[in-house]
């Protein structure tokens, strides 16, 4: 059986120029279950598919409170995620306790890029085998980050990531194509159907169909603090943002659209 010489540490480099620990744990993140956000001039949303390992255990976290201007979805090892969850709550509280004021998300999501780029240069240390999508909102507006295992991030208006989120990202990109205005001027409301029909396509498996348990969603923006959709909210903007696809609605927001994988 064919061994790779090069992966047994973090820090050693293939000959092609190579770390083959970090690709592992990017491909940790596109096997996870998929995650949206979606960024409008006052609000930012997040939405993910929950999975759950048998028919007897519970779906999985998968979106997480940071702080009350704050908070995540994540795509890959969720264990990783608790972990790099309470270490960004601590910074928060830290912040607030010396400055009397919120973390500004650019100064935080940084620092967690710091954190995991950090483990790609240390013998005996491993990558964090998580992505992240950073949703939150300070004195400079909304933001939406991408975090990777490698360290690198960028500020999006509307990202996917996780297993099939090329679907998702073909639906969010016809917001953008022609010159049009994407999410910018959409309400809350709005932002969330449209969160929630960009995950369509990426539903596979047991969970064929978008529900209340295998769906979590968070909003955070101008006058909202970070909370998350539940019980028959949710429910509510499921019924909707199924309907709006039927219906046509948007012009954008076809069914063709979800069946792209």
């Amino acid at each position: 059986m064919y061994r790779n010489q090069y992966d047994t540490d973090v820090t050693t480099w293939s000959p092609q120029g190579r770390l083959y620990q970090v690709e592992y744990a990017m491909h940790a993140v596109r096997q996870g279950s998929a995650c949206v956000g979606l960024r409008s001039k006052d609000n930012v949303v997040i939405a993910a598919l929950m999975r759950s390992p048998s028919e007897l255990a519970s779906h999985l976290q998968k979106v997480f409170r940071i702080d009350d201007h704050l908070g995540i979805a994540i795509a890959g090892l969720t264990a990783d995620a608790r972990v790099l969850a309470k270490w960004m709550r601590t910074e928060c509280l830290n912040h607030k306790y010396v400055y009397d004021s919120n973390m500004q998300i650019n100064r935080l999501v940084e620092e967690i890029a710091n954190d995991h780029q950090s483990n790609t240069q240390q013998t005996g240390h491993r990558p964090y085998g998580v992505g992240l999508l950073v949703a939150g909102y300070d004195r400079t507006g909304p933001h939406l980050y991408e975090t990777s295992p490698s360290g690198s991030y960028f500020e999006y208006k509307a990202m996917a990531i996780g297993a099939r989120a090329q679907s998702a990202k073909t639906y969010i990109t016809k917001f953008y194509d022609g010159g049009k205005n994407g999410f910018e001027d959409m309400s809350r409301d709005e932002l969330i159907k449209h969160a929630i029909r960009s995950l369509k396509g990426c539903v596979h498996g047991d969970d064929a169909e978008l529900t209340a348990k295998n769906v979590a969603v968070a909003v955070v923006g101008k006058e909202t603090k970070f909370r998350k959709i539940e019980g028959d909210e949710l429910v509510g903007f499921l019924k909707s943002a199924m309907e709006m696809g039927r219906e046509g609605k948007s012009g954008e927001a076809k069914d063709d659209t979800m069946d792209m994988e």
